[in-house]
């Protein structure tokens, strides 16, 4: 698809949020997360307007470029002059996120096989893997209502993640939330990785749970780990794998 760069005709701020933003589709096509067509992944652009960045529907994440990104306001509707659609039931999870957490720039929302297997699971995340740990401290749960169209169901997902980063949509799938768009990313690689080792650890003998004790050091832990740098300690890292798979993604 031959879409005119956007390089130039945006502030700075905004282009490189873009950039940040359509390298998070990539990555999340690269491991293997996406849905076809369907999901997203949204983003705040700064300022006063409460203005949002997300993926025309119908390309696939892999497809997805700077210039592709599509910006949208409050209630999901194009406010660019972009002739690629929206999907504006799709921007009903996020935009109760974004409404009520100004700590939250990027919400990320995907239906994998593990993470969808786990959230059918009536003990949820188990204590079992040092990943799980990291989840475990900041996690809520939102029973499912139905396929997520309608206004009226943003009150209880806003309660149900409350301040936390990991929310479980139960029979739905993962959503996680992050002040960056890499602290977001890198919160979805745990929480996936996570239910992955879950699912295949529960196919073997009896588990071995952690001390629950343990939790409660797991945040200076996660400081410790990334000097303090959260996902940014990791998305330089991240930028040159796509790179080196397929640089577009700055189009």
């Amino acid at each position: 698809m031959n879409i005119p760069s956007l390089e130039g005709k945006v502030s700075a701020e905004e282009w490189r949020l873009r950039c940040d933003l359509a390298a998070c589709y990539r990555l999340v096509a690269l491991y293997g997360w996406d849905d076809l067509v369907f999901t997203h992944i949204s983003a705040r652009v700064p300022g006063p307007d409460h203005h949002f960045l997300i993926n025309p529907y119908g390309l696939l994440f892999s497809e997805i470029t700077a210039s592709s990104l599509v910006l949208v306001d409050q209630e999901g509707s194009k406010i660019s002059d972009s002739p690629l659609p929206v999907n504006r039931a799709g921007f009903v999870i996020h935009s109760a996120v974004h409404a009520v957490r100004d700590d939250v720039q990027c919400v990320i929302h995907t239906h994998t096989r593990a993470g969808v297997a786990v959230s059918a699971q009536k003990c949820g995340v188990l204590p079992i893997s040092q990943q799980a740990t990291f989840v475990l401290g900041a996690l809520g749960y939102h029973d499912y209502e139905g396929v997520a169209l309608h206004d009226y169901e943003k009150p209880r997902l806003q309660e149900d993640l409350g301040d936390g980063s990991f929310l479980m949509l139960r029979n739905h799938g993962l959503l996680t939330v992050g002040r960056t768009i890499a602290d977001a990313f890198l919160a979805m690689y745990i929480f996936e990785t996570t239910c992955q080792i879950q699912i295949a650890a529960q196919a073997g003998e009896d588990l071995v749970p952690i001390d629950t004790r343990i939790l409660d050091g797991v945040a200076e832990a996660a400081h410790v780990q990334t000097d303090g740098l959260g996902g940014s300690f990791v998305w330089p890292a991240l930028l040159r794998k796509i790179e080196r798979s397929d640089a577009s993604y700055k189009s």
